[in-house]
């Protein structure tokens, strides 16, 4: 039975405020870890230096005790014996001779070109599920499935599409084909040829690379016979390779300048939409149709030590990995047949497990040629933990960030750039180069990397001795990487690409999810 207290009883004393417990600090928050990690990485990166400054004192202090009699000395010594002499000048000139005609030659990037298509080929995602609706081909609820599909796509409203497949009814036919070809690839040569000032007779190595489209005469024979390319033009045409054929026709055309003294080659990297536009109703081609977009691009690569001055990049380095021997990666992107005849491109949910993959193979190679020597022991150190210590640790991720100061990541879709931002760690500026490319041209298959590099250069970032990576993937399965080092910097004001006139517009903020109003 509860009591109540006396009315004139004194209230209790109130209790003490309690004494906050004093803690240790927090290191791990007041301590910027990534500076520490940026502190780590300069002591490793500039370590020689450190080891060998006391050395070089110490030869410094032991020369200042050289007199000039010391050096008579010498010279005396050298006379008697002047065999010797004779013998180490000729192997010093003997191995400078071999090492001068063994280096490889060095491959410069005079300048690219990307395509820009005219007003009329603009496309909207209203007008794209108009025109969709229009054919009759697709079922309503296919039409609502690249409806959603558009939504979260990450294109924007002034991509591009050729007239053969927004005309009503349909015309894909060999000639718009061609049509298509003919404006792509000479579009962007033609500019290509007026920014470097080279003479069509001067180029030596022709590369075209598109994979869905590959007619009679070939796309290579065009430019020749366009162009008027002399008659001992080494020429390739590559088909089938998808959006990472545009690096192999790098890679190719590097090769090829190696055994071809004082050269020019010319790589044209562009996908034909006319012919390859799916008009059936199987989901996993339909996405195809709704990434896709109109583009190419020209790029003039020289072997000559005299372009040096007037090139915008050097090569560094090209990493190719093929994961085609894996049947699942082999079929994870194929043009095949539907249920009822029609042609389309066949997407595979595997798609994003066997791209991780086949990244992980590429950068693996890559890392050992380009990441500092810190990143290097860390890793080394975390897999002899996991593997030999048997330690139950996360495998390190090395920082590519250090490697690089410019990403030119394949704009094959939106889950695919949310994936890589993820697993490499790379920040809004790093992945805004593809997100912008994707936004504002869609997926320009095997160009795409260059419409990003234009990109960056349009907002002034390229700075002489900055290192860029190209990465892309593509059918078979393979995924692709070149390093580029500026040799320059690139004045925004002096540039003529297809983002100059609108640059100031980007970035913009891509929704994950964007309306489409109805068809």
């Amino acid at each position: 039975m509860e009591t109540s207290a006396p009315p004139n009883a004194a209230p209790p004393p109130a209790p003490e405020p309690a004494q906050p417990r004093r803690k240790l600090p927090d290191f791990q928050q007041s301590v910027r870890l990534k500076y520490v990690k940026l502190g780590y990485h300069y002591l490793i990166s500039h370590g020689m230096y450190l080891l060998l400054s006391p050395l070089m004192a110490l030869v410094a202090v032991q020369l200042s005790t050289v007199s000039p009699r010391d050096l008579v000395d010498l010279w005396e010594q050298l006379r008697f014996n002047l065999l010797s002499v004779v013998a180490c000048s000729t192997l010093l000139v003997f191995l400078s001779t071999v090492y001068f005609l063994t280096r490889p030659r060095p491959v410069y990037l005079l300048d690219f070109a990307c395509y820009k298509p005219e007003p009329e080929r603009k496309c909207t995602r209203e007008t794209f599920m108009h025109c969709s609706k229009l054919t009759g081909s697709f079922t309503d609820e296919n039409l609502e499935f690249q409806r959603k599909i558009l939504e979260r796509s990450g294109l924007g409203e002034d991509t591009y599409l050729p007239p053969a497949v927004l005309r009503v009814p349909p015309n894909p036919c060999m000639d718009e084909a061609r049509k298509e070809a003919r404006a792509v690839m000479f579009g962007a040569i033609d500019q290509l040829l007026e920014k470097t000032g080279v003479k069509p007779k001067d180029i030596g190595v022709l590369v075209v690379n598109c994979s869905l489209f590959n007619p009679t005469p070939s796309l290579s024979a065009m430019v020749v016979n366009h162009y008027k390319l002399r008659g001992n033009i080494v020429s390739y045409n590559l088909g089938g390779m998808g959006c990472s054929a545009g690096l192999l026709s790098i890679d190719l055309a590097k090769d090829l300048l190696q055994v071809h003294p004082n050269s020019y080659a010319l790589v044209i990297s562009m996908e034909n939409i006319t012919l390859n536009w799916y008009f059936g109703n199987n989901r996993s081609m339909l996405v195809s149709n709704c990434l896709f977009r109109m583009g190419g691009a020209a790029i003039l690569l020289s072997n000559k030590r005299s372009d040096r001055r007037r090139s915008k990049y050097e090569l560094v380095h090209t990493v190719r990995t093929h994961k085609g021997a894996d049947d699942k990666c082999f079929g994870c992107v194929t043009q095949e047949e539907d249920e009822v005849g029609k042609i389309g491109v066949s997407l595979s949910k595997d798609l994003m497990a066997v791209a991780g993959d086949a990244l992980k193979t590429n950068i693996t190679t890559l890392g050992p040629l380009v990441l500092p020597l810190s990143e290097q022991l860390l890793f080394l150190a975390t897999l002899i933990a996991k593997k030999v210590l048997k330690m139950k640790i996360k495998p390190y991720i090395p920082d590519f960030k250090l490697a690089f100061d410019h990403f030119c990541i394949h704009a094959g879709g939106r889950a695919v750039l949310d994936e890589l931002e993820k697993n490499l760690e790379l920040t809004d500026w790093h992945m805004e180069p593809s997100r912008m490319t994707l936004y504002r041209f869609g997926n320009t298959s095997s160009s795409s990397l260059w419409y990003e590099l234009a990109y960056t250069e349009a907002k002034g970032r390229i700075r002489k001795r900055d290192r860029i990576w190209q990465i892309a993937f593509g059918s078979g399965f393979k995924c692709n990487s070149a390093v580029w080092k500026a040799l320059r910097t690139v004045n925004p004001a002096k540039e003529k690409n297809p983002w100059m006139d609108e640059i100031d517009n980007f970035p913009v903020d891509v929704p994950k999810i964007s309306r489409v109003g109805n068809a």
